[in-house]
């Protein structure tokens, strides 16, 4: 039996790329700031398991991603557990935000008020998604990238200790479907790997292609792959946008499927060997054809052309104008005149669109492999993302006991993380129930609803804020706020249970136990109510044989039926207890005084979320809450003379520091 192998150390970077047509690996170690490349393995998928970069057939990506992960291990000598992977644009969701804040005065801008900026106008962005069609479906945020910051009007590329008193964020925020996310999680663990990172696909293609250093010139990443071609644009230092075209390599293959009439595989093969004098292929009648290799040809333009015109319909989009320069990446991209084509659709020089890997060795190399194929872009930068700490491959974070889904890694708060895992901010910020308001006699009397139940925040055991900054190795406790109760009367709660004359609701007669809805109006009347008859009717002739099961079926009615009007057992007052001091407190500059809480219990930041003037059925964007200058959670105990702020962030909202 073979000596076990040695397991897989935290400087080895283990990645995979799960395209739609094969699955690649790369593993390798950071060397002087670049990521050596020790390893490269690559398998097709025996059939179409995904479709579009979706995965359709688990149990065979997984099978696949499998032996891959099994060669690689050979290679090594060691094996390998943790992988960075990437998924794959399908579905792709961008949305725009814009968040801003007034100061009440001039003040250093520090991490905390650049956080709470940022997630304003992130929660900006998915208050659009929600309003689409699609908003049933559960959406992750994938990351986002901030476009653009203005301090007092005026632009700049950082915040951070600037002093200033307006601050403003756009941001370009991505969303993935959740089961996109999730058949690639499935996947991993049927393959027996554990996810240490998760990325987009055209964010870690740009890493590998276009360098940070390089970002300043408006460029545009096209990673075309079997089922997607996704699409990332860059400019002024930072990335604008992404989207993606479902227009991709197997559309290719397929139209050759159909023009000769051959199975999915050998239209791949006829794909490859246009360049050859003859091609020689059987179609699915079994006849042995033979074409010239220039028909293939002939027969692909068509369909290139087409591809070229959607990917650079899609970078007008986005881009709003001509680019720089455009990177072809991905095994699409080796298509026979793609290049030139782009190119020419965009009116562009042939010379400023080139194939992907000749930005390879600044941030990878390697002492056996040949890496300036465009087909490494996705898997090379996943593998370098992990490597240099842009996705760090140890970056692990526990959310109600199991591994948090993580995009990206960096600077995070708590909120980027829920947000990332499918979480919104209702989810932080209950509702309160709805308000019922009726009219009686001419006076109108309005029920508000129930508080909500906040949520559960901790952070390594201790209650945390949303903007509380998490780190590799945390553990984050959440439990959802839940929605409070709407308000609840009938005529009965409202005139008393020793009411003995009738009511008009809306100006028919009604019950005085029947609830109540927003808008009735109720006149009191002398007349009790009185039910109206009912018509006797003749029974219907049952069956002989069917006479025991109808006696029973009648006692059963019989034991259900309830008095149409039995008076409200009217609750007994417990004991009673001793009513609570009256607590003094200061919410938003204004003082407020408390009474005492009957049961004598304390008053919690909870019980002040209805007297802010918050409307939280409608709320689209997080909200400060802060006692004494200082974040607070939502279960935070109040004191004599706390100084509370609970604001709702707005396009100009005010921020007592």
């Amino acid at each position: 039996m073979s000596e076990e192998r040695k397991k897989q150390d935290t400087e080895l970077v283990f990645a995979l790329d799960i395209g739609t047509r094969s699955i690649i690996g790369v593993a390798g170690r950071v060397v002087d700031d670049r990521l050596e490349v020790l390893s490269i393995e690559k398998e097709e998928h025996g059939k179409r398991a995904m479709l579009d970069g979706q995965i359709e057939d688990i149990d065979l990506v997984a099978r696949v991603a499998r032996r891959v992960t099994e060669r690689m291990e050979e290679k090594l000598g060691c094996q390998l557990s943790r992988v960075c992977v990437a998924a794959a644009g399908r579905a792709l969701r961008t949305e725009k935000g814009h968040y801003a804040m007034d100061l009440p005065q001039v003040s250093r801008i520090n991490s905390d008020l650049i956080s709470q900026l940022e997630s304003g106008a992130v929660s900006d962005a998915e208050s659009k998604l929600n309003e689409s069609r699609e908003s049933q479906r559960r959406f992750y945020l994938v990351g986002y990238t901030v476009s653009s910051y203005l301090l007092d009007r005026y632009p700049l590329t950082s915040l951070k200790d600037h002093n200033g008193q307006q601050l403003e964020a756009d941001v370009v925020a991505t969303f993935l479907p959740s089961e996109v996310v999730e058949s690639l999680y499935t996947v991993m663990e049927a393959a027996g790997l554990e996810v240490a990172s998760l990325t987009l696909e055209p964010i870690a293609a740009l890493n590998a292609v276009i360098p940070t250093d390089l970002r300043l010139l408006n460029l545009v990443l096209a990673d075309i792959g079997a089922g997607t071609s996704d699409i990332a644009v860059c400019r002024d230092g930072a990335v604008v946008g992404y989207t993606m075209a479902t227009i991709a390599g197997d559309e290719i293959t397929e139209a050759l499927m159909r023009q000769y009439l051959v199975d999915f595989a050998t239209a791949e093969r006829m794909k490859m060997q246009v360049d050859e004098p003859t091609i020689t292929y059987r179609d699915v009648l079994g006849l042995e054809q033979s074409i010239p290799g220039v028909q293939v040809r002939e027969a692909l333009a068509a369909s290139a052309k087409l591809l070229a015109q959607e990917i650079v319909q899609r970078v007008m989009d986005i881009n709003g104008a001509q680019p720089s320069a455009v990177f072809l990446a991905g095994g699409g991209s080796k298509l026979q005149g793609l290049r030139e084509m782009v190119a020419q659709a965009l009116e562009m020089d042939e010379r400023r669109v080139a194939l992907a890997g000749n930005n390879y060795d600044i941030s990878a190399f390697s002492k056996e492999y040949e890496l300036n194929d465009p087909e490494y872009a996705t898997p090379l930068g996943i593998a370098v993302s992990a490597g240099l700490g842009l996705i760090s491959d140890s970056y692990r974070i526990l959310l109600n006991g199991q591994p948090a889904k993580l995009f990206r890694s960096g600077t995070l708060t708590v909120l980027d993380l829920l947000m990332m895992n499918g979480y919104t901010s209702s989810d932080l910020v209950g509702r309160t129930g709805k308000s019922l308001s009726v009219t009686i006699d001419g006076s109108r009397a309005t029920f508000r609803g129930q508080s909500a139940t906040p949520c559960t925040l901790q952070l390594n055991g201790e209650d945390a804020t949303p903007s509380t900054l998490v780190y590799a190795g945390d553990a984050i406790t959440f439990i959802p706020a839940v929605a409070g109760e709407s308000a609840e009367r009938t005529a009965r709660d409202l005139l008393g249970e020793d009411y003995l004359g009738g009511v008009l609701i809306n100006g028919q007669p009604a019950e005085l136990d029947r609830p109540l809805r927003s808008g009735d109006q109720l006149i009191t009347t002398e007349e009790p109510y009185a039910p109206p008859e009912l018509e006797e009717t003749e029974p219907l002739p049952v069956p002989e044989e069917d006479e025991i099961l109808l006696d029973e079926l009648e006692e059963e009615a019989v034991s259900e039926v309830e008095p149409a009007f039995v008076p409200a057992e009217v609750p007994q007052p417990g004991p009673s207890r001793p009513a609570g001091p009256p607590l003094c407190i200061y919410l938003n500059g204004e003082a407020l005084v408390l009474p005492g809480k009957a049961d004598g219990a304390p008053y919690y930041m909870m019980d002040l979320l209805d007297r802010s003037g918050i409307d939280f059925a409608t709320l689209d964007c997080p909200v400060i809450l802060r006692v004494n200058e200082a974040d607070a959670p939502f279960t935070q105990e109040l004191q004599n003379n706390d100084q509370v702020v609970i604001r709702r962030g707005g396009r100009r909202s005010s921020l007592l520091e």
